[in-house]
């Protein structure tokens, strides 16, 4: 993950505890999730020009959710900042490009496991909202194998 992406989580949980509340200066944002001003400006106009945040300009201006936490998913926000999904882009359903060392994507052996890693980390990131990050840690439900050391 990005550090842009990780920041814009950041914002978006700061601006999350607020909602439905008044706007949030950015300078109280970047001071207080430890995010450079300046790289902040540009996070949260992304984020605006994607509708998850609204600005206001005055003295009660700033930054405030216009969707709900539990509406904004980690999946949705890795994709705006970091882009696919997917761990090879001949199984991207957003970014797809053809592989230029695969003759035949049909008969290709990696393809179907690239799939499934693809659909398994979606849901994995859908299932996490802003929400989640507000109501305490977040833990995913993942059975951890035991490796051989």
């Amino acid at each position: 993950m990005s550090k842009k992406c990780k920041y814009a989580l950041k914002a978006l949980i700061r601006l999350g505890k607020e909602y439905g509340g008044g706007n949030l200066l950015t300078d109280d944002i970047a001071i207080s999730e430890h995010i450079p001003k300046k790289f902040l400006e540009q996070i949260l106009l992304d984020l605006k020009h994607a509708g998850y945040v609204r600005s206001k300009q005055g003295s009660k201006g700033g930054y405030r959710l216009v969707q709900e936490p539990s509406q904004i998913t980690l999946a949705e926000i890795h994709r705006l900042f970091d882009g696919a999904i997917a761990l090879v882009p001949c199984v991207s359903q957003k970014f797809y490009e053809a592989c230029d060392d695969c003759p035949d994507e049909k008969s290709c052996r990696l393809k179907k496991i690239f799939i499934d890693v693809r659909e398994k980390t979606y849901a994995l990131l859908s299932g996490v909202t802003i929400k989640t990050f507000l109501e305490g840690s977040p833990t995913l439900n993942i059975p951890a194998k035991k490796q051989k050391i």
